[in-house]
């Protein structure tokens, strides 16, 4: 990237050409991007990559997600947990996870508490996205 020389400057502002403030916040995007992927090269090499990937979701899980499926779903799918399996882990029935699952039940604090526990995610994970107000 070239010297930037501002426009002008006064003692709160400082105006830029158009190209070189795209410069400046493509730096500093990039810079961003590579100080992140240094912290996650960082923890796959402190715990290995198969457990640091472990957390990572597929893009379709992903898609699946902000299409509206449960984050408990898609995170039991990815885990590779059985409905019945999890819901003996959290204490509840099947059925009602089930209900969970498919948004009929909100589910309780108790229980995502348990999920997160089980799944071993933080709660915030697991929860449903709020519907549109």
């Amino acid at each position: 990237m070239n010297a930037i020389v501002p426009i002008q400057m006064t003692e709160d502002t400082v105006t830029l050409r158009r190209i070189d403030f795209d410069a400046m916040t493509t730096a500093i995007e990039d810079a961003r991007d590579t100080a992140f992927l240094d912290q996650v090269r960082a923890h796959e090499d402190e715990v290995g990559v198969v457990a640091a990937r472990a957390d990572y979701l597929a893009i379709e899980l992903v898609e699946r997600m902000v299409a509206g499926e449960h984050p408990v779903q898609i995170w039991r799918e990815h885990r590779q947990i059985s409905r019945s399996d999890l819901a003996l882990a959290a204490g509840v029935s099947r059925s009602y996870l089930a209900e969970v699952e498919a948004g009929r039940k909100p589910g309780s604090v108790v229980l995502f508490q348990r999920l997160a526990v089980a799944l071993a995610r933080p709660i915030e994970d697991l929860l449903p996205a709020l519907p549109d107000a």
